[in-house]
């Protein structure tokens, strides 16, 4: 299985290693991923996800996972992210409607 940020979509990259006497070598680029518990607060549960430290600084940036998600394009999350935006939106229409 790739080493991919679940909420970003982060992949590996591939480049050149350049010693000092211009050497090109191949090599990887691998995002730093940190396996990290977030809390959805419309859900009131947590989830274990494996999110890259920039996906990290943007969940905190836009104030939680639940406003990242509703904010995020599907093209970049996972399934198992786009599942839980789901049941996010699902939840907030059902306490819209019971709020009204």
């Amino acid at each position: 299985m790739t080493r991919q940020c679940e909420l970003t979509g982060k992949l590996p990259m591939s480049g050149n290693n350049r010693s000092h006497a211009e050497n090109k070598t191949r090599r990887v680029f691998r995002p730093n991923l940190c396996a990290v518990t977030l809390i959805s607060d419309t859900l009131g549960r947590s989830f274990k996800l494996k999110v890259s430290a920039h996906g990290l600084k943007s969940v905190e940036h836009r104030g939680g996972l639940d406003s990242y998600l509703l904010a995020a394009g599907n093209d970049e999350l996972s399934l198992r992210c786009k599942r839980l935006k789901r049941d996010i939106i699902k939840k907030k229409a059902e306490t819209g409607a019971v709020a009204a």
